[in-house]
């Protein structure tokens, strides 16, 4: 049985799933630069309509 070139085990091809090494603290850095103030503002939210319905 033959194996194609694409699924010999080798590094994998960029595209196709699997981020780098080094991108992968550049994403999660941008995670938590739009997670944190986007979780701050939900919880202002909830607070704010807590307010509103309670007086």
């Amino acid at each position: 049985m033959t194996t194609s070139p694409a699924s010999s085990g080798g590094a994998p091809e960029p595209g196709l799933g699997g981020a780098e090494p080094r991108r992968t603290g550049l994403i999660a850095f941008a995670w938590l630069w739009v997670g944190i103030p986007l979780a701050y503002g939900v919880y202002e939210l909830v607070l704010k309509a807590a307010q509103l319905f309670t007086g």
